[in-house]
């Protein structure tokens, strides 16, 4: 018992790196899905085009690829990165590309009588995107961003190709130790499960906070 004890605590540990990976990866995410997203809507056209360029391209390539870059080819160039860095980079390049559509949509979505409404508050473009267009669809948002949330949680069991210490990669390790197949898949399925419980249920209450007072603007 105290032997299947230990092999339960590996996985735990590894369940603690996939939690830091999923953290950080979706905040690279995020910050990358709104620069791109926004930077589709720019006057300028090298904006534009730069940010369709990295949506195509992440959207376009594959994740496995992307992140055999980030740990074994960006070290050629004087780039070297630890397997949780280059994990963090790969997901959260290529998530935020799908999430930097999520944006574009989202904002585009918001009524013309808003825009309106910042001109007649006399904003500038901005002012009336952070203070009126922005917060508005942030909520339309939230439930894309949250799937997008789940799927690079799924999709992080990816970086034990680079022997980071996350879940699925010390489940493999308890396998070949004990030639049980049963107890460390089904023990990391449930722990897949229980976390993206929890990040539906944050979305889920964050937006029941943010939409206080906008029923109007949700679809």
């Amino acid at each position: 018992m105290g032997q299947w004890a230990g092999y339960l605590q590996l996985i735990l540990d590894g369940a603690v790196v996939t939690i830091k990976l999923t953290l950080m990866g979706s905040a690279l995410a995020l910050v990358m899905a709104f620069l791109a997203g926004l930077g589709r809507l720019s006057r300028f056209a090298p904006v534009r085009w730069l940010a369709t360029a990295y949506i195509e391209f992440f959207r376009g390539t594959s994740i496995f690829v992307q992140l055999f870059w980030a740990y074994f080819v960006l070290p050629l160039f004087g780039f070297t990165l630890t397997p949780l860095q280059a994990g963090v980079l790969a997901l959260g390049l290529n998530v935020g590309a799908y999430a930097a559509e999520v944006v574009r949509g989202a904002v585009k979505s918001i009524g013309k009588e808003q825009y309106e409404a910042c001109t007649a508050l006399n904003f500038n473009r901005w002012q009336g995107l952070r203070n009126v267009i922005l917060p508005q669809a942030f909520v339309l948002m939230l439930p894309t961003f949250g799937n997008n949330a789940i799927e690079l949680l799924k999709a992080s069991a990816v970086v034990s190709l680079i022997s980071l210490s996350d879940m699925t990669f010390q489940a493999q390790v308890v396998r070949a130790q004990t030639g049980s197949t049963l107890f460390p898949f089904l023990t990391i399925l449930i722990l897949y499960f229980a976390i993206a419980c929890v990040i539906s249920f944050a979305i889920r209450g964050l937006e029941r906070h943010l939409t206080r007072g906008l029923d109007g603007i949700r679809s």
